[in-house]
C-alpha cells in the first residue's frame, strides 16, 4: 500500500491503520482494477472506494439506493474535509444546479447519485463531460434477481462499462451468497474483478431466537436490558409497526414508527430523531436501516420472521457497528411461516423465482430451529467455516433439550389426515386434545380415531411439533385453504414407521442477555464526569452542525481521550478517530473540556 493512501488515512479520516481487507481493496483499484467487495456492516466498506476517489485524478461517482445513505456520508465526508455532493430529489433546483457547477468545476471529489438519476439522459451526458477516478455501485445485491432486495433500476447499471471506459468500477455489498456474487459480477459487466471476500461473523453480536408465544410480553422482557438504548424493532406489516411503536410509547419507551406509508416529512424526522437523539427505538417495516449509518445501535429485535437468512443477516448487521456488544433477537411462530409462504404463493412472480423464494424461506425456518450453535450454521450459509462454537448465540448460552418425537409427529399427521387436510392448526390440535367445541362436533370429529389421543400434550407443544414438521417437510400449509395442513410426500415414510424424528424442546425461559444501565459504553464512576463533559462537548457541536453526533466523533474516539487524556493538539491528533480538519475545527473545544480542572480529577 502506497504512503499516499496510509497518509490519507491518518490524515482525512483519523485512522493509523486499514482493515481487513481494505489494503487489498484499495490497492486494486488504485490500480485501475475492477473490484466485487463483500464486507459487512460495520467492516469500513465507504473507506475502500472513498480513499481511491482522493487519489485518482477526478471526482468519484457513488451509486446508491438511498437518499438517507447519501445525505450520512456526504454529511461525515463534509466534517472530515472532503469535498462531496449528491443529487437527488431532496433538494430543491437551485441546491442540485449548485453542485452541478461544482462538479463541472472540478471542486467535487465525490458525487453520490441513485441508480434511478444514472439512468437519466441528461446526468449521463453530465458526467461524461468531467473526468471520473472511480464509479463505486454500492449495495450491489439489488441488481441480482435471486438476491434479498432486488431493484428493477440496477440492471442498467452494467452500461457504465460503455459509458465511462477505462474508470475502475467497485461493486460492495454486506451481503450475497455465491450465486448472487456470480450474478453481480455478469449484470454488472465487471473486467476481470478483483474478488474481496471478507469473513461474515460479527462476533459482538448475540443471536437469540425464541418461538413465539406472546411476542410483546417476550419483547418487553428482552427489552429491559436495554432501557436506555438505540435500537430497531422490525415487524412485517406497516399496521404493526405503528401499533408496537404506540405500545412501546405507553410502556416508556421513546418509540417511533417508520414505513413506507407514512408522508415523507414524517419519516425523515423519525429518521433524524434516531440519528440524533439518544435511546430512540425505531419500530420498522424494512423499507428502514438500509444505508443507515448509526454506529451504537444496540439491539435489533424481529417480531416477525424476515423472508430470507440474508435478509436476516442485513438487518441484524445494523447493530452494533461499533464493535460493542449488540442483541440480535427474534421471535417468530406457526403464523409467520403460514403468512410468508401465503404471500409467496400469492404473488405474481414465476414458478422459478416462487421455488428459489421457499429454498431461502426454508433455509432460515431451518436455522431458526438448530439445537447447538447458531452463529456456525448462519455464516456456513454464506460460505465462511467457523472452527468452534461461539458462545455467543442461545444455543452455546442456553443449549436446548431434544426429545424423541417419532410417536407424536404420526399422531398429528393421523388427525390432518383424518380430518380430511381442510383445516389449520388450531382446530387439529383441538381435536387432538379431545375438545368438544363447536366446529370439532359440527364436522363430527368427535367420532374419529385420532380425537383425543394427543391428550398428554398442552397446546404449545403440539404448535411446536407443527411447527418443526413443516420445516423438515413433512408438512405443508396450503394457501390456497387458507392455511389448512396438508400432508408432503415425505409424510408416507414418517406414518409407517421407515424414519425417526428428534424434536427440540422450546426453551422455558430464554437466553439471558445483557443488562445496562446507560446508552453507550460502561465508564468507571470516578470517569463518568469527564465522559458527560465530552458527550455534552460533541452534542452541543452536532446541534451547530446540523449532522448526527457520532459523525463528530464516535465514542471510540471519545473513549480514546477518557483514557489518554490529550493536553494539545499534536496528543489529540494521535488520537484514533481525529483527522486534521476535525482537529482544526473541533480541536479546542475538547482540549478545552480536557484540561478543564473540575472535570480532569474525574
Amino acid at each position: 500500500m502506497s504512503s499516499t493512501a496510509q497518509e490519507t488515512l491518518r490524515r482525512v479520516f483519523g485512522y493509523d491503520a486499514f482493515r481487513g481487507a481494505q489494503e487489498a481493496v484499495i490497492e486494486s483499484v488504485i490500480a485501475g482494477r475492477d473490484a466485487l467487495v463483500i464486507m459487512p456492516t460495520g467492516g469500513g466498506k465507504s473507506l475502500c472506494y472513498q480513499i481511491p476517489a482522493l487519489l485518482r485524478a477526478g471526482a468519484g461517482l457513488v451509486v446508491s439506493p438511498l437518499i438517507a445513505l447519501m445525505q450520512d456520508q456526504v454529511a461525515a465526508l463534509h466534517e472530515a474535509g472532503v469535498e462531496a455532493g449528491f443529487l437527488n430529489s431532496s433538494q430543491t433546483d437551485e441546491e442540485q444546479r449548485d453542485v452541478v457547477r461544482q462538479l463541472r468545476d472540478g471542486k467535487l471529489q465525490l458525487l453520490y447519485v441513485a441508480p434511478e438519476r444514472l439512468a437519466n439522459g441528461s446526468t449521463r451526458a453530465l458526467l461524461r463531460e468531467v473526468p471520473l477516478s472511480v464509479i463505486a455501485i454500492d449495495e450491489a445485491h439489488c441488481v441480482s434477481q435471486w438476491g434479498h432486495d432486488f431493484r428493477q433500476e440496477y440492471l442498467q447499471l452494467g452500461e457504465l462499462k460503455t459509458l465511462f471506459p477505462g474508470v475502475p468500477r467497485m461493486a460492495l455489498t454486506a451481503t450475497a451468497t455465491r450465486l448472487t456474487r456470480n450474478e453481480i459480477v455478469e449484470r454488472l459487466a465487471l473486467d476481470d474483478p478483483g474478488i474481496f471476500v471478507s469473513p461474515f461473523d460479527r462476533p459482538n453480536i448475540s443471536y437469540l431466537v425464541q418461538p413465539k408465544t406472546d411476542a410483546k410480553r417476550q419483547l418487553l422482557k428482552f427489552l429491559q436490558g436495554h432501557r436506555k438504548e438505540a435500537g430497531i424493532v422490525y415487524c412485517l406489516s406497516r399496521k404493526k409497526t405503528e401499533s408496537t411503536a404506540d405500545w412501546l410509547f405507553a410502556q416508556g419507551y421513546n418509540a417511533l414508527p417508520y414505513h413506507a406509508g407514512l408522508a415523507s416529512h414524517v419519516r425523515s424526522e423519525h429518521q433524524r430523531r434516531f440519528l440524533n437523539e439518544d435511546a430512540v427505538i425505531i419500530v420498522a417495516t424494512i423499507a428502514f436501516g438500509m444505508g443507515i449509518d448509526k454506529p451504537d445501535v444496540r439491539f435489533v429485535a424481529h417480531l416477525d420472521l424476515p423472508k430470507s437468512m440474508e435478509s436476516y443477516y442485513q438487518e441484524t448487521g445494523r447493530a452494533g457497528r461499533d464493535g460493542e456488544p449488540a442483541d440480535a433477537w427474534m421471535v417468530y411462530g406457526l403464523q409467520d411461516v403460514v403468512r410468508l409462504r401465503q404471500m409467496l404463493d400469492d404473488s405474481d412472480a414465476n414458478e422459478e423465482f416462487k421455488r428459489h423464494e421457499r429454498q431461502k424461506l426454508d433455509a432460515l425456518l431451518g436455522w431458526c430451529e438448530v439445537t447447538g450453535c447458531r452463529r456456525r450454521p448462519l455464516l456456513e450459509y454464506f460460505g465462511d467455516q467457523p472452527e468452534n462454537d461461539c458462545g455467543n448465540c442461545d444455543g452455546c448460552l442456553t443449549p436446548v433439550r431434544t426429545w424423541e418425537g417419532t410417536e407424536a409427529a404420526q399422531k398429528l399427521l393421523s388427525a390432518v389426515y383424518r380430518t380430511g387436510q381442510r383445516f389449520g392448526a388450531a382446530h387439529v390440535i383441538d381435536v387432538l386434545a379431545g375438545k368438544t367445541t363447536d366446529k370439532v362436533r359440527q364436522h363430527g370429529h368427535t367420532e374419529l380415531s385420532v380425537f383425543g389421543i394427543g391428550s398428554e400434550f398442552d397446546a404449545t407443544v403440539w404448535r411446536s411439533v407443527i411447527r418443526q414438521l413443516i420445516v423438515r417437510g413433512y408438512l405443508r400449509s396450503d394457501a390456497e385453504r387458507f392455511g389448512a395442513l396438508v400432508l408432503t410426500e415425505q409424510s408416507r415414510g414418517l406414518l409407517r414407521g421407515e424414519v425417526t424424528v428428534q424434536f427440540r424442546e422450546d426453551p422455558k425461559r430464554p437466553a439471558t442477555v445483557r443488562t445496562s444501565a446507560s446508552s453507550g459504553p460502561a465508564i468507571a464512576p470516578q470517569h463518568a464526569g469527564m465522559w458527560d463533559a465530552l458527550r455534552s462537548c460533541r452534542q452541543k457541536l452536532a446541534s451547530e452542525h446540523d449532522v448526527p453526533p457520532y459523525v463528530i466523533f464516535h465514542d471510540k474516539t471519545l473513549q480514546q481521550m477518557l483514557i489518554d487524556r490529550p493536553q494539545n493538539e499534536a496528543d489529540l491528533l494521535e488520537i484514533s478517530g481525529v483527522g486534521q480538519t476535525k482537529l482544526d475545527r473541533y480541536g479546542a473545544h475538547f482540549l478545552e473540556v480536557l484540561r478543564d480542572p473540575a472535570h480532569a480529577r474525574s
